[in-house]
């Protein structure tokens, strides 16, 4: 009887290991760096093919819609940095994506300079205003809504 015991409990423990280990290798291969245009221009060469995750701000005058609908390139930088990155994307484009809008973008960075996205996120407006008071307020106003 014993022995079946101290079978069942080995066996429990190798099962259990396995899972564990197929869970962080699963989540190691999914996780993406987070980091600032100026910190992957820094640090580029090592980010070469890897999956990253850069926020940052689009560049007035910078989006250039493809030959197909879903198809877009345009530049991002940093909010208080210099450089300037080139992305190219191919999905549906959010609705908040313009000029100035602060953006994620996630995918890869190619040895030409150029950011491949796989997904594009912009962020919500730091405070909201309904739509129909909008009309009646002005910048200076909204800034210290």
């Amino acid at each position: 009887m014993k022995k079946k015991k101290l079978r069942f409990v080995i066996g429990g423990v190798v099962i259990a290991l396995a899972i564990t280990y197929m869970v962080f290798a699963g989540a190691r291969n999914n996780m993406v760096y987070y980091m600032t245009v100026d910190e992957l221009m820094a640090k580029g060469k090592s980010f070469h093919g890897e999956g990253v995750r850069v926020a940052g701000k689009v560049v007035p005058a910078s989006i250039v819609k493809g030959p197909q609908p879903t198809e877009v390139k345009f530049n991002v930088k940093d909010k208080e940095g210099t450089g300037i990155l080139p992305v190219y994307y191919k999905g549906i484009v959010p609705d908040m994506f313009k000029d100035d809008a602060d953006v994620i973008i996630e995918g890869r960075y190619d040895p030409d300079g150029t950011f491949h996205a796989k997904t594009l996120m912009t962020a919500c407006p730091s405070k909201y205003v309904p739509e129909d008071k909008q009309q009646y307020i002005s910048k200076e106003q909204l800034k210290s809504y």
